[in-house]
């Protein structure tokens, strides 16, 4: 019997990780007819079905199961070995991936990032927007970017943003038909912009403290977004007032297109870290962009 190639159980991975074939072919570059022949041709060799297909999904059979399960762990082996080797070139050279919000990428990787991309032109940077706690470990990212208090103590976390605050804004457009708040409770009375989570498909609850103790509030509005961006561009049109970090609207305190409100309710916390799993080798061209990211305090 003719063995599996190393590229047919490629594709094998690719279709599992990506739920169905369609975005198994985006992944590998090929068409979907080239990915479903790829299957087909794999059960053939090895005699027995591997994945069940439907109209809406595809999931593994117990044959399945047990080759991924060894599978799987060999892939990413060779894959980590491949990088390492990579990084004995002479220059740091390789794909680096990095998932964090949209914020994290405008305001701290981008600006760091930049020299990186003119010093190390064979060093690829993939930047991922993502609001959710990606698992960056199943997704297969090098790294994550997430605010200090949420990342998992089996992490490495290196801090790249100096500490943050929230605060509360509005347009004066906003402010001249409606009764400034005093008090966090007073939002309950007032048109709020809210944030959709992308993990459980919940609104952000906005967050305050008090004499060191926080608290949130659960906020109403006409308006949802998943975008902090798109939340911006409302609270300056005035359509109602938005919770958002300050370094994202600091420019528009400073020219008066927005005005803050609440400030004494809002204290500093532990602003964005870099994460990526203790065990991972580390490449040159990680080592490189971990070191660009660095925040010295």
């Amino acid at each position: 019997m003719a063995k599996p190639s190393y590229d047919d159980l490629s594709v094998f991975l690719a279709v599992d990780r990506e739920g169905n074939f369609t975005r198994a072919a985006a992944k590998l570059g090929v068409s979907p007819s080239a990915v479903s022949q790829t299957i087909r041709g794999l059960e053939e060799q090895l005699g027995v079905r591997l994945l069940t297909r439907s109209t809406r999904s595809v999931t593994r059979t117990e044959a399945g199961d047990k080759l991924l399960a060894r599978l799987a762990p060999m892939y990413d082996e060779m894959d980590m070995l491949l990088a390492e080797v990579s990084s004995l070139r002479e220059k740091p050279a390789g794909t680096v991936r990095i998932t964090a919000d949209e914020i994290a990428i405008e305001q701290v990787l981008w600006p760091k990032l930049k020299k990186v991309l003119d010093d190390y032109p064979e060093i690829t940077v993939e930047l991922m927007t993502d609001y959710g706690l990606t698992d960056i470990v199943a997704e297969r990212f090098d790294a994550g970017v997430r605010l200090g208090e949420l990342i998992a103590s089996d992490m490495i976390a290196v801090p790249i943003a100096p500490e943050m605050r929230m605060t509360v804004v509005a347009a004066p457009r906003y402010l001249d038909t409606h009764q400034k708040p005093t008090r966090p409770h007073d939002l309950t009375r007032h048109i709020c912009i809210n944030l959709r989570l992308p993990t459980h498909g919940g609104l952000f609850a906005w967050e305050f403290s008090e004499n060191g103790q926080e608290f949130r509030i659960r906020v109403e509005g006409q308006l949802v977004f998943n975008s902090v961006g798109q939340i911006l561009q409302a609270t300056l049109d005035g359509y109602g007032l938005a919770q958002m970090p300050l370094c994202q609207v600091e420019p528009h305190l400073q020219n008066g297109t927005l005005v803050e409100v609440l400030q004494d309710w809002s204290e500093p916390f532990a602003g964005y870290h870099l994460y990526y799993p203790s065990r991972r080798q580390q490449t040159a061209a990680f080592r490189v962009v971990v070191e660009a990211l660095r925040h010295h305090f």
